[in-house]
């Protein structure tokens, strides 16, 4: 069984939608492979495949790979993925399973307040983050790398609470499918929309945020 980094938080239609989806997209993962899927919710919402037939330690390496996996053991200096539960001034904190603190001089985004932080680089509630395990844990090298490259593009505006059909459906009523690049997967339902070269982010967060119900939050270059 893998526990995906992914968490199901909604709640009635809204979370049989975003597992029907779950189940397409773990088909898609590993439907060349010769094994059978079956996917279950845990009480702490982070989404369970159990995997059964020969290609199994395949498909399972897939779904790590794609997903991030949540496992009950750590060591130091390993990089694992936990999603953004809460902030406060001490640092953030990501839940892997178990709550891992993040210490402010350990997240490595700059300077600023986590709080500060969170909105500067667009990080709504329960987005997957990679780490590094330690004494203290700090945000993994990687995840510094993929976030600044995100303050160097052309903009995005970051959605949680949606699967990326529904905000890809929310754009295009909104009338701006040509103000956009594409709509990038980095969570079940975390959703980052990448903006066109002289799309203004804050701009679109206007036109669609009343149209979802979600946290939305600005990159802008």
């Amino acid at each position: 069984m893998v526990v995906l980094a992914t968490k199901l938080y909604v709640e009635g239609d809204a979370r049989e939608r975003a597992l029907d989806g779950l189940r397409s997209l773990v088909q898609n993962d590993v439907g060349d492979l010769d094994v059978d899927v079956d996917i279950g919710v845990r009480h702490d919402d982070f989404p369970t495949v159990t995997l059964d037939g020969p290609d199994e330690v395949a498909a399972r390496n897939v779904l790590v790979e794609t997903w991030g996996e949540i496992t009950d053991e750590f060591e130091a200096g390993e990089t694992y993925v936990g999603t953004l539960e809460s902030w406060s001034e001490d640092g953030f904190v990501l839940d892997a399973g178990q709550d891992i603190h993040i210490p402010t001089e350990e997240i490595g985004l700059g300077p600023g307040a986590p709080a500060q932080i969170r909105e500067r680089f667009g990080l709504v509630q329960h987005v997957p983050l990679r780490f590094t395990y330690g004494d203290p844990s700090s945000l993994a090298e990687e995840e510094h790398d993929r976030l600044f490259e995100w303050t160097r593009g052309t903009g995005r505006l970051n959605v949680n609470s949606a699967t990326r059909g529904e905000v890809r459906a929310t754009v295009n009523r909104a009338g701006h499918a040509r103000d956009i690049v594409t709509v990038e997967r980095l969570g079940l339902l975390e959703q980052s929309v990448v903006c066109r070269e002289g799309t203004d982010p804050p701009g679109l967060l206007a036109a669609v945020g009343e149209h979802l119900r979600s946290e939305l939050l600005c990159v802008v270059p």
